[in-house]
């Protein structure tokens, strides 16, 4: 996009691409599983007017680098504080963190263990409670053949359907364009690699789910009603169990940033005035 800056920033010996756009306080953008920065373009480019937006492609995703298992873990923790440590890389002072499922998971962390950095924290359908798994997750968790079938027979057509099925809304056209370039950054060995250990590393949501009672900062909860990934019942309860913190039901599936991005980046942009306002 024009006027946007994309950059590549060295942390704990990881190179992370950045994206970033507009001025004054940061709001830092966290992508989920099968994603990358991009799900953000959309909000991002609706509030850069009146914030500096951040996007980081997480280590193994993207056009990040994809370390081996033996360098980098794959876990929240370790995303997390991968994080902590870009923020002075970036200079971002405390900050507005917003994630998206995996994304929100790392998010509650960096607030849980780092409430100095985070000034507001909004969750989008994010990674907490223990769910059924879909067929992706099933075959991360299944040895071997589970392993061979992710990494070598996962094809355009079935990423595809899958996005389609699961991820966004029964009435929404995903961009062919963008299912294409997550597609593309995924389907290298390295990046296959990175996805199956983060969904291993994160079959045990009990350690998320700890940190809900740590988080002291103000809390946005955001959440499709048709989210075939995390149903909305979950969001519900995230709601009750965070204290004080406020939730936003939209019609959408799992990706309400890319379904109604108008709609979330207007519910971000008045959060954010609230607790994260221009100095």
């Amino acid at each position: 996009m024009e006027n946007w800056l994309h950059r590549d920033v060295t942390v704990k010996s990881t190179r992370l691409r950045v994206i970033e756009a507009g001025r004054g306080r940061a709001v830092l953008f966290i992508h989920g599983l099968f994603e990358d920065a991009r799900t953000w373009e959309d909000v991002m480019s609706r509030m850069t007017e009146q914030r500096r937006v951040v996007a980081v492609d997480l280590p193994g995703f993207g056009e990040s680098e994809k370390p081996p298992l033996a360098r980098f873990e794959y876990t929240v923790d370790a995303f997390a504080e991968v994080l902590c440590d870009l923020y002075g890389g970036l200079d971002l002072g405390r900050t507005a963190v917003v994630g998206h499922g995996l994304g929100g998971a790392i998010a509650l962390r960096l607030a849980a263990k780092h409430p100095e950095l985070v000034s507001a924290l909004a969750l989008v359908d994010t990674l907490c409670y223990p769910v059924d798994p879909d067929l992706y997750r099933w075959l991360g968790r299944v040895p071997f053949v589970g392993g061979l079938v992710f990494k070598q027979l996962l094809g355009r057509s079935a990423f595809r359907a899958f996005y389609e099925d699961r991820v966004v809304g029964r009435h929404f056209k995903a961009d062919p364009a963008r299912l294409n370039a997550y597609y593309d950054n995924f389907n290298s060995p390295a990046a296959r690699s990175s996805t199956l250990a983060t969904l291993r590393a994160t079959v045990d949501t009990r350690p998320i789910v700890a940190d809900i009672a740590r988080i002291v900062t103000p809390t946005l909860i955001i959440w499709g009603r048709e989210d075939r990934v995390y149903p909305c019942e979950l969001g519900q309860r995230l709601a009750r169990q965070i204290h004080g913190s406020g939730l936003r039901l939209l019609d959408t599936g799992h990706s309400p940033q890319e379904e109604q991005p108008d709609t979330v980046a207007s519910v971000l942009t008045e959060f954010t005035d609230r607790w994260h306002p221009q100095l």
